[in-house]
């Protein structure tokens, strides 16, 4: 079952699962299951239209409209920035405490897009972790807000400035991915975007939802002595 953040006759949100699709993709032909049939199942077989994407790694608010009217209001909204996301992220290394990345990203058709994130660092930790000749490692929380909304923005801009989220692959550190595995198992991405903000498409009332964290990105914050029970 989907946790479901919201719903009314409009709208639904759900806390998306990392791993899951959110509809059939040319880039994962293995993949069976999806949110889009998964929500239209759990709500009675309504159809469900997604409203914006997340990454099959991420989890977190992933919004839907009920209907192609809300739909188009709510695209219009996302295509003039009027919905702000907000991602949380473990990074390797120790980032400037708050920065703006202005970097262009080129999409699959070589077409090159601006790309502008804004980051603000939360929490810092060192563990005891031996990596490159070095007997510790070093990683950071950070809240992460796009400006715009590139494929992998996040993924790619934190590897520009040499700041790779744990877990990501392929816009990510291979040897502290495969550091992690053997040493922690872990397989998932640490990116989660856990909150969006919105007005309500036809109430236009201000709607704050927030998404839990899953739990292996939850264990991870314990591996390294982050406090995340904000947001668990």
């Amino acid at each position: 079952m989907l946790e479901i953040l919201y719903q009314d006759e409009y709208i639904v949100a759900i806390n998306k699962p990392s791993g899951l699709l959110v509809h059939k993709s040319f880039y994962a032909r293995d993949a069976k299951v999806y949110a889009i049939q998964e929500l239209r199942n759990q709500i009675g077989g309504q159809h469900v239209y997604p409203i914006h994407r997340l990454d099959r790694k991420t989890s977190g608010v992933l919004l839907f409209a009920l209907d192609k009217s809300t739909l188009k209001i709510m695209n219009d909204r996302f295509a003039l920035r009027e919905v702000e996301k907000k991602y949380l992220a473990i990074l390797r290394g120790w980032t400037l405490p708050e920065s703006t990345i202005d970097y262009d990203l080129t999409n699959d058709d070589d077409i090159k897009q601006n790309a502008i994130t804004y980051f603000q660092r939360l929490q810092t930790t060192e563990i005891d972790l031996a990596f490159n000749n070095k007997p510790t490692s070093r990683y950071c929380l950070v809240e992460a807000i796009p400006e715009t909304g590139r494929m992998h923005q996040l993924r790619k801009h934190f590897k520009h400035i040499f700041h790779p989220i744990l877990g990501s692959r392929p816009h990510g550190c291979n040897k502290q991915n495969k550091l992690w595995l053997e040493n922690y198992e872990l397989k998932g991405m640490m990116l989660h975007a856990h909150q969006l903000i919105f007005n309500h498409p036809v109430s236009n009332e201000k709607l704050i939802l927030n998404a839990k964290i899953n739990e292996e990105f939850y264990k991870v914050g314990t591996i390294l002595n982050l406090d995340l029970s904000d947001y668990h």
